[in-house]
């Protein structure tokens, strides 16, 4: 019997040591896939053209050179475009999180009747919608077409962000706490501002990365509610005008850019674009991984 046991504790020891082994080399593949394109696209934007051609630039640039970055920053569209997206997506994001926490709180508290049947009408979206015409006359019918706000109220609020709110304020916020500031005397704002969002901190940040990163990238929508105007194209969609170029000429506002190859300024204009996100991230990922772990909880 005891030789039995030592048969299957060496057994279990070899198939953890065989996980211990795929686990990190799947998750170091996964990461290479990630990063090594975006590797890639880094050096070819700090790349002379002759290089890019030939197909000799990888993972590091060759004949380097700050061009493309020079082009950029000489034309005022592209600044423009980045101020609007600067603007655009701040704005989205504390109207999505103003609409957010005040629906979710009410509806992670038992005490609201009802709240199955909001909590259901506010998830029809998730399984049902109108689609690009409906939406598009919608916005036409409001008058915000060629402005501002059809990039920041269409898709201010987001039904699955809402059900991640939700679950992490039932799951990580007793109700026990609400019942104590009630008996002191505290009222719904008092109990939101001053107990449930400084405990949300995690699960806040998660949010907002969320909708941040969604209208930083998004780009369908200005494609086909800014026309017009110029002026109000984020930089998304001026970075799609420029790589659905097929010439290899580019004409920027104010310039004549002539490449023998159109990619180099394509790989600048992404890492232009990207930037912005990749520095603030580092300093809400701790929120982050938090506030994924908590919206993972169910009710």
């Amino acid at each position: 019997m005891k030789a039995a046991s030592d048969t299957v504790t060496v057994h279990r020891r070899k198939r953890v040591d065989i996980w211990d082994v795929l686990i990190p080399f799947s998750l170091i593949v996964a990461s290479l896939v990630c990063l090594l394109p975006f590797l890639h696209v880094i050096s070819k934007s700090f790349s002379t053209d002759a290089y890019v051609i030939a197909n000799k630039v990888y993972l590091w640039p060759k004949g380097f050179t700050l061009g493309a970055y020079e082009k950029i920053f000489a034309d005022a569209s592209i600044l423009r475009s980045l101020y609007v997206s600067i603007v655009v997506t701040v704005s989205f994001t504390i109207l999505g999180m103003i609409i957010t926490v005040f629906a979710a709180y009410p509806l992670s508290r038992t005490r609201l009747w009802g709240r199955t049947l909001f909590t259901f009408i506010f998830m029809l979206p998730l399984f049902f919608q109108g689609g690009i015409i409906p939406d598009y006359l919608l916005v036409n019918n409001l008058g915000m077409l060629d402005t501002i706000w059809s990039l920041i109220l269409p898709l201010s609020f987001s039904a699955y962000n809402l059900l991640i709110m939700k679950s992490a304020i039932s799951s990580g916020i007793p109700t026990s706490l609400e019942e104590s500031a009630r008996i002191d005397g505290a009222g719904h704002f008092r109990i939101l501002f001053s107990i449930v969002l400084p405990l949300s901190k995690p699960i806040l940040a998660t949010i907002a990365l969320f909708y941040a990163v969604g209208r930083w990238n998004a780009y369908q929508d200005a494609l086909f509610y800014i026309k017009q105007n110029v002026d109000l194209r984020p930089l998304q969609l001026k970075l799609y005008y420029l790589i659905i170029q097929s010439t290899e000429s580019f004409q920027l506002e104010g310039s004549q850019v002539s490449l023998s190859n159109p990619e180099v300024l394509k790989a600048s204009c992404i890492v232009f674009a990207t930037m912005p996100i990749l520095c603030v991230y580092p300093f809400i990922q701790k929120y982050f991984v938090q506030g994924t772990m908590l919206g993972a909880v169910k009710e």
